[in-house]
């Protein structure tokens, strides 16, 4: 996704051409969707949040002062609205004691165990406290670094490395011995 299409479009956008905003809703509307179904797990719930983003982004555009990448800038809004409407209603969670078990821990499939134990741990996220599981979303789920969550979540970036060591404390604390491969990655 080009950083100079979205600029492009942006100013068409704001020179009067209303149009151009089709090009960002074609670029962006996947990966908003993505996002708010991996805050919700809900698809139909996340194609509306995400039509929501994009409006709110559509009505602010003006906002946007090209300090940030503009994907930085959406995705922060789409966060804080994604948020936002979860506090208002939120997504079905399970608790982490309630999280099943692999159903067949001798079955030696590579494909059916590895859907398993990533079943396992998207549960296990879900059932976080919101503030980590917002934090480890973004960062784990959404490939983003320290500083692009930080930004989106309106955080320091401390406060961003605080909420992630914790959450995987609670993660690994609930999910010890049900996972073979530790829950790690490099923080950038």
């Amino acid at each position: 996704m080009s950083a100079a299409q979205d600029q492009a479009d942006v100013a068409k956008v704001l020179g009067g051409d209303l149009a151009a905003f089709e090009g960002i809703v074609k670029r962006w509307q996947g990966p908003l969707v993505n996002l708010a179904y991996r805050f919700g797990r809900d698809r139909g719930r996340a194609e509306e949040m995400a039509q929501e983003a994009l409006l709110r982004a559509y009505r602010r555009l003006d906002r946007w002062r090209g300090e940030a990448a503009f994907s930085t800038w959406l995705f922060a809004l789409a966060t804080n609205l994604y948020c936002s409407e979860l506090r208002r209603i939120p997504a079905r969670t399970v608790a982490l004691d309630q999280v099943a078990e692999p159903r067949e821990p001798r079955r030696t499939d590579a494909a059916f165990e590895e859907a398993e134990r990533e079943s396992l741990v998207r549960n296990a996220v879900l059932a976080l406290p919101a503030k980590y599981r917002e934090t480890v979303i973004l960062f784990y789920f959404h490939d983003m670094d320290i500083a692009a969550a930080a930004q989106s979540l309106g955080l320091p970036e401390g406060t961003v490395k605080a909420r992630l060591f914790r959450g995987r404390e609670i993660l690994r604390s609930k999910l010890a011995g049900r996972l073979a491969a530790p829950l790690e990655r490099k923080e950038a």
